[in-house]
């Protein structure tokens, strides 16, 4: 399942270069996370970074976007073989 930035987000702009897939941008008034873009680290840490270092805790799972570890694994491996 890929995460999400709720509207809690201060931009305090410490989760976009923690992205290893550069899953997070600015949106109009927020920062954002393409789901098609994120792995939740899977393939890079054993944590998502990004929710490592929100001060305040406002990236959680995309309940619209759920799955397993094996199709996470499978985003990243299409992401970054070449």
């Amino acid at each position: 399942m890929a995460l999400l930035i709720t509207e809690e987000c201060i931009n305090c702009d410490v989760c976009e270069p923690e992205c290893p897939n550069e899953a997070i941008s600015m949106g109009p008034d927020i920062y954002e996370i393409n789901p098609d873009l994120c792995t939740e680290c899977v393939g890079h840490y054993d944590t998502p970074q990004c929710v490592e270092v929100c001060p305040v805790e406002c990236i959680p799972k995309d309940p619209d976007r759920v799955e397993t570890q094996e199709q996470l694994m499978a985003k990243y491996e299409k992401l970054h073989v070449e």
